[in-house]
């Protein structure tokens, strides 16, 4: 009889569960399309399933840090302390690959279910998912987590999740999501991305996710918050304990005992300390610096590798980012003119031996880049809706910044420049400074965080004194800058608006009229346009990938037409050092490095 009833409980245990609505669930979901990695697949293909356990990589960053709560727009979170994506101390419901444009699978939640009709999406969560204290992850933490962050979190989640309608336990391992409609395609993909924090712990008196707080947090991931000096370091010690070391979406992944960050004031000075020895790995971002800088004796005997990487990450938008909340530059005709004063070709000749390649799409290196020349097929048929709506040239050609020969002659182009201001009453003042009629004068401020920029600025400002505009560069420490930035409190500044090959329900807190005014959202510019707030509920709602990347190609020209940035640059490749230590998989993820999950300390 009890060998009956194992047969039963086995063959039962074989059959795939039918869930809610007939709907079975799924170890792996993708946005479009089928998952790469099937049922019982062994390990991600850019990680070493036998990579060496062991030792300590040492991280830098800049500025400073004064929280260890990164799901609020107060303070400034430490490095490692991430809310999407990879955590090193949170897991969130399931993990993304990073080698395919959007797929996620099973971590917290053994599986996934999504009715066809896309109307909510639920979660069943893995038994053996525990918390660092032993204490299971239960659908009440999800609940709890998802509502706490709606409540008191920053703007991006309102933005993020604005189309969940309610969450809710069904079962002791089951929390289920149901959406205000079924059009959102990306939502149960962007909601298993949802980091998820311990109720029992964050609700015990005293504690609030609303404030900002250096006690080690409570995490279930990999590793646990050690060492902490505020503003200065932050140390994570790997968990020998985690729940989900096993799993194979883990192997070969989290290799190091011990990640330390150490916090420099500037750039230069966390140079001189990678190349005497002091951390271990450094993507350099400066093509100056990687030209000229590693020269030292670590690299010439071998102590520090230098490699050059070349990677599929779409590059989004670098650019000078104009704040047209500010009277100044409200007008189109001053934004479309002050780009003929950017001398991209010469500064990059000056100060990047031309590694750089310039910038001319809001979804650059990546096929959602609207192509050049006029719109045509399944774009051109959305564009159409909007004529008469959006500028006119948008059907014409698409705007590509000034060019000129890199001579460092841009008497050409300020000409222009010079041209289009006075056709739009922006006149010569006795001062040599442009005002319009109202007497306002044409003057701005420029602010940033990282005075490596400075070189790059200074020449633009010359050229805009030319053409009688007055502008002022001022570099701030970190924390200002980002309370500034979170209060639209600057004119100007240098930002990059990063994209992903699977554009969503983020475009609203960069674009969206209602998040203009929100502060601490991340519609720097101010845009209040409601064809680009259609065409991003449009793109939310793609049903294939084809459809996304015409929609994509609209809305890029579209934003390009409004002149909201001055484009910079971008690269096609990783420039990483590191020390000879650290050893990586020979197949690095296209879209990452992947240093703290995917490398390890060599067993020498």
């Amino acid at each position: 009889m009890k060998n009956i009833l194992l047969f039963i409980t086995i063959l039962f245990l074989s059959i795939p569960v039918q869930a809610e609505d007939g709907v079975t669930p799924q170890s792996g979901i993708a946005m479009h399309g089928d998952v790469k990695y099937k049922d019982h697949f062994t390990h991600l293909d850019y990680v070493n399933p036998d990579a060496p356990k062991g030792g300590t990589l040492k991280l830098a960053d800049i500025g400073t840090f004064d929280s260890l709560n990164p799901f609020i727009i107060k303070g400034s979170p430490a490095s490692g302390m991430a809310y999407l994506g990879q955590s090193l101390i949170y897991d969130s419901l399931m993990e993304q690959s990073n080698d395919e444009p959007f797929s996620m699978y099973g971590l917290l939640a053994e599986s996934i279910e999504r009715p066809k009709d896309n109307s909510w999406v639920a979660f069943n969560l893995r038994k053996e998912a525990k918390w660092a204290d032993g204490k299971p992850v239960t659908p009440e933490d999800v609940v709890w987590t998802f509502n706490a962050l709606m409540e008191k979190g920053a703007p991006f989640f309102k933005a993020y999740y604005a189309d969940v309608k309610k969450v809710e336990a069904t079962s002791p391992t089951r929390v289920k999501f149901t959406f205000s409609h079924n059009g959102n395609a990306e939502l149960p993909l962007i909601l298993s991305q949802l980091t998820i924090l311990p109720k029992h712990y964050w609700t015990t008196e005293g504690r609030d996710i609303g404030n900002t707080t250096l006690t080690p947090p409570l995490g279930n991931g990999p590793y646990k918050v050690g060492a902490v000096v505020a503003g200065r370091s932050i140390e994570y010690v790997r968990d020998p304990n985690y729940w989900g070391k096993d799993l194979a979406i883990n192997k070969g992944r989290f290799n190091f005992d011990k990640i330390v960050t150490d916090y420099y004031k500037d750039n230069n000075v966390a140079l001189e300390a990678f190349l005497a020895g002091q951390y271990d790995y450094r993507m350099e971002n400066t093509a100056k610096l990687w030209e000229t800088a590693y020269n030292s004796p670590a690299v010439k005997d071998g102590r520090i590798i230098k490699e050059e990487i070349a990677h599929d990450r779409p590059a989004g938008m670098q650019a000078f980012l104009y704040n047209i909340r500010r009277p100044v530059f409200k007008d189109i005709a001053v934004r479309k003119a002050l780009a003929y004063a950017f001398d991209f070709e010469w500064s990059n000749k000056q100060f990047a031996y031309g590694t750089y390649t310039r910038t001319d799409s809001y979804f650059e290196n990546s096929n959602l880049a609207a192509p050049a020349g006029p719109p045509e097929g399944a774009e051109l048929k959305i564009l159409e809706q909007y004529r008469g709506k959006i500028p006119d040239n948008v059907f014409t050609t698409r705007y590509e910044p000034p060019k000129n020969d890199g001579s460092g002659n841009l008497r050409e182009n300020l000409r222009i420049a010079a041209k289009t201001l006075d056709d739009a009453g922006w006149k010569m003042g006795p001062d040599g400074v442009r005002a319009n009629a109202s007497g306002q004068k044409l003057q701005f401020e420029i602010i940033d965080a990282n005075p490596m920029f400075e070189r790059w600025v200074l020449p633009f400002i010359a050229n805009l004194k030319k053409i009688g505009v007055t502008a002022s560069f001022r570099v701030l420490d970190p924390a200002q800058y980002q309370n500034r930035m979170n209060d639209f409190d600057y004119d100007m500044t240098i930002g990059s608006i990063a994209q992903s090959n699977s554009p969503g329900n983020e475009q609203r807190d960069f674009w969206a009229s209602d998040k203009a005014d929100v502060k601490g959202s991340r519609n720097y510019i101010g845009i209040k346009d409601k064809v680009v707030d259609d065409l991003i509920e449009k793109i939310i709602r793609a049903e294939n990938r084809e459809d996304l990347v015409a929609m994509a190609h609209a809305l890029d020209r579209i934003l390009l037409s409004g002149y909201y940035v001055i484009p910079q640059w971008h690269t096609d490749h990783f420039n990483l050092a590191y020390a000879k230590k650290l050893g990586h998989p020979a197949k690095l993820s296209p879209l990452t490095p992947g240093v703290t999950d995917t490398w390890w300390v060599k067993a020498e």
